[in-house]
């Protein structure tokens, strides 16, 4: 939608999902692997579209690639002070364990300056999105026991790319207070400003490919993309 292409390969690595829950080295094995795939197209960047992947193997891929490697971390630690002027305001980091446990949002904000940052680890909001589950009981159950002891927060950093489909909820659970940041609107204000990209006429083609399964992915990027 942000027409900053005129083609994506998007490539799920189905078959060893959810890396959330794996440990470093494993992470940055998979995507070392993951890059062999690339090198079999003429691409002119790669976006790491996973926090968790970008928070352990970013360096690592930069390393062996031949093309300009971006994470999502530092485009979402931007869009946050961009929202956030005062720097002793509430936020609230949520993610995979393994994001987390990485600090890498927290060690970043703390390098700007912020002062009152969180951090939780809610996994299971991974699993319920890739059921389809974005509103209801069950997620409303879940956002209860991970934040009733947490105070409203001014800024809620959607540290994992699933959560955004869950920002609605996000949203009416916490109030008008909180702003959401999400990582997959920050990229593209990220790479507008770093890259000199021509907006494109046309949106961008999309191919699709995975280790296991690509129908079962394109079925539900069609639901998550409104394609």
């Amino acid at each position: 939608e942000a027409r900053l292409f005129d083609e994506i390969i998007y490539y799920g690595d189905t078959a060893r999902v959810p890396y959330g829950v794996k440990d470093k080295d494993t992470i940055i094995k998979f995507c070392l692997e993951a890059l062999e795939f690339f090198e079999q197209f003429q691409i002119d960047m790669l976006i790491i579209a996973c926090n968790t992947a970008s928070a352990y193997a970013l360096d690592a891929l930069k390393a062996k690639a031949h093309f300009p490697v971006y994470g999502v971390i530092d485009a979402g630690v931007e869009a946050t002070i961009k929202a956030l002027h005062d720097k002793n305001k509430e936020i609230l980091v949520i993610a995979t364990k393994a994001t987390i446990k990485s600090e890498e949002y927290q060690k970043r904000l703390l390098f700007q300056g912020y002062t009152n940052i969180n951090a939780l680890a809610t996994g299971l909001f991974v699993p319920m999105v890739e059921e389809g589950i974005f509103e209801g009981d069950f997620l409303q159950s879940a956002m209860e026991y991970y934040f009733k002891n947490i105070t409203t927060p001014d800024a809620l950093i959607l540290a994992c790319t699933h959560f955004p489909l869950l920002g609605r909820s996000l949203s009416k659970y916490f109030g008008d207070k909180t702003k959401l940041i999400h990582s997959g609107d920050a990229i593209v204000e990220f790479l507008k400003e770093r890259e000199n990209i021509d907006l494109k006429n046309h949106k961008a083609r999309l191919h699709f490919y995975a280790s296991s399964d690509v129908e079962s992915l394109k079925n539900t990027a069609k639901i998550w993309l409104n394609l």
